[in-house]
């Protein structure tokens, strides 16, 4: 599985970004498909994601402001983010699971700040 972000980029507070991620290689049969961040230093931890059963789940600190969406046809889930902090400011990266593995893109970074 290939998976290709876009959609990062500078934004100030309270603006919004809408980052993509399309999968290919593979067929879009998944466990798990979502967005995990990552800060210099910290873990990387999980923004949001849909199961495979149609589920999402958010981090608590983007509950109300980010939504993750699907789109089958193209194969591409997206994290649309609204009012956006500057806590935010991470590399944001897609995570495709199946079968007990993680595939990776390589990330697009994100940064809030005026």
């Amino acid at each position: 599985v290939h998976l290709v972000e876009s959609g990062g980029g500078l934004v100030q507070p309270g603006g919004s970004l809408n980052l993509s991620c399309a999968a290919s290689g593979s067929s879009f049969s998944f466990n798990f498909l979502g967005w995990y961040r990552q800060v210099p230093g910290t873990q990387r931890e999980l923004v949001a994601g849909i199961s495979g059963l149609g589920v999402s789940n958010y981090a608590d600190s983007v509950k109300g402001r980010f939504t993750v969406s699907l789109d089958n046809a193209k194969n591409t889930v997206y994290l649309q983010m609204n009012n956006v902090k500057p806590e935010d400011t991470a590399l944001y990266y897609c995570n495709f699971r199946r079968a007990g593995y993680d595939f990776w893109g390589q990330g697009t970074q994100v940064t809030v700040s005026s």
